[in-house]
C-alpha cells in the first residue's frame, strides 16, 4: 500500500513563496516517478510537475514553468514543489502522486490559497 503525507500548503499573497513537501516509504520512493497535480474549485486535476524515480528528468506544466522547481531528497523519502512568484491562477489543492500513467496513487491533498 502506497503513503502518501503532504504537507506545506497555506495562504500566500501573489508574489510570494511556499514549498510542498511530500513524504512517503522508502519503496515508494525509489520504485516510482512522483509529482505534483493540482484541483482548482470548478476544474479538472492537472499535473504540475513531475520528477523521475532517480531524479534525472523532470516535467513542469507550461503556464509554472521558471516558477515551480520539483525535486526528491534521497535520504528523507520526500519530493518538493518549491514555488515561487505565486499567482491567484496558482489556487488550488495540490495532491502528492506516485506511480505509473495508469496507476497512481494520491496523497490527501494540501490547500495553497494565493490571494491578490
Amino acid at each position: 500500500q502506497v503513503h502518501l503525507v503532504e504537507s506545506g500548503g497555506g495562504l500566500v499573497q501573489a508574489g510570494g513563496s511556499l514549498r510542498l513537501s511530500c513524504e512517503t516509504s522508502r519503496r515508494t520512493f525509489t520504485k516510482y516517478a512522483m509529482g505534483w497535480s493540482r484541483q482548482a474549485p470548478g476544474k479538472g486535476r492537472e499535473d504540475v510537475a513531475t520528477i523521475g524515480y532517480d531524479g534525472d528528468w523532470t516535467e513542469y506544466l507550461d503556464s509554472v514553468k521558471g516558477r515551480f522547481t520539483i525535486s526528491r531528497d534521497n535520504a528523507k523519502n520526500t519530493v518538493y514543489l518549491q514555488m515561487n512568484s505565486l499567482k491567484p491562477e496558482d489556487t488550488a489543492v495540490y495532491y502528492c502522486n506516485a506511480g505509473t500513467p495508469g496507476n497512481r496513487h494520491w496523497g490527501q491533498g494540501t490547500q495553497v490559497t494565493v490571494s491578490s
